[in-house]
């Protein structure tokens, strides 16, 4: 039996709150300078050496798509943003192993005071070349790297100059109008106000008995689950449509959605939305199934000793 050889990847995370052209140049520079068959954009659910991001999982999520697609050999994955947490970059490579062989992963310079301090960083170091990019006033100390490549770019902006300045001068205008509305504060909303706007959203269009579970603290996928009612297979449909073009009006989005008739389930990372035929949500009891999953938490939250 022949081996088949796996698809060569370059690997480029990062918050990418937002996007700019800064990026999108180091994403033409590494697809027309190393000789890979794929490179992966992967944005973070969150940095690990960061507490909170601007704009929402979705929105970064979106930001990308609409940036990077249409680019031959790259491929944006919401790998991390599914995973739901702060994910090492060491476990999203091997992740990765697994359908391609992760040659490159791309960095800029001002990790490379910190980089010994990344989880597994000795695996990383003796199992990847280190795509270096430069940036103003970080200088290049490359000690230690067991194999590495220098691109040099012009572009001297940052994400968090962006979000400072508020100067979308570097901001591509595919994205500029959104990213406007994130700077100006129009779509900062917690996961409260999120889920609140969702059962609004359903409300308007005629959803019925709208059920939230507060799943913070719980083993599972999501920190909420909504339900609710549709009057029919129709409405089921014509409820999903309505809820995507509303969290669309203030940045949010749905990343993965499962539809037929008689069931949608819209995954938006943190938040799961179920809208059912009552046939449907009386049968499979999922309300129940969630309600012992909250009472479950309570009780290890009143034994827990901090």
């Amino acid at each position: 039996m022949v081996k088949k050889h796996k698809p060569v990847a370059a690997m480029f995370g990062g918050s990418f709150d937002p996007p700019h052209r800064g990026h999108q140049s180091i994403v033409q520079e590494v697809v027309q300078s190393l000789d890979i068959d794929t490179l992966l954009i992967v944005p973070a659910y969150l940095n690990p050496f960061k507490v909170s991001s601007l704009a929402s999982t979705s929105m970064r999520l979106e930001w990308c798509h609409v940036l990077f697609d249409n680019i031959p050999k790259v491929v944006v994955d919401n790998y991390e943003i599914k995973e739901g947490k702060s994910t090492y970059t060491s476990d999203t490579v091997k992740h990765f192993n697994i359908a391609y062989e992760v040659k490159y992963l791309i960095i800029g310079s001002d990790n490379l005071t910190s980089l010994s301090k990344w989880h597994q960083y000795e695996w990383l170091n003796a199992n990847i070349i280190w795509v270096i990019i430069t940036r103003d006033g970080h200088t290049l100390d490359l000690n230690g790297l067991r194999e590495y490549r220098v691109l040099t770019l012009d572009e001297k902006i940052s994400s968090t100059e962006i979000r400072t300045s508020k100067d979308l001068h570097y901001v591509d205008n595919k994205i500029k109008k959104s990213v406007q509305k994130v700077l100006e504060g129009q779509t900062l909303m917690t996961i409260e106000e999120r889920v609140e706007n969702i059962v609004n959203i359903l409300d308007d269009k005629k959803a019925d008995e709208i059920e939230v579970f507060n799943l913070e603290n719980a083993d599972y996928i999501a920190k909420r689950v909504v339900i609710a009612n549709s009057l029919n297979g129709k409405h089921t449909l014509a409820l999903a449509d309505h809820l995507k073009k509303g969290l669309k009006e203030t940045g949010d989005s749905i990343l993965a959605s499962d539809m037929s008739d008689d069931w949608v389930v819209a995954d938006l990372g943190d938040i799961l939305v179920h809208i059912m035929i009552p046939e449907y949500r009386q049968r499979y009891s999922l309300e129940q199934f969630l309600s012992e999953l909250v009472e479950t938490q309570n009780k290890n939250k009143d034994i827990d000793p901090a």
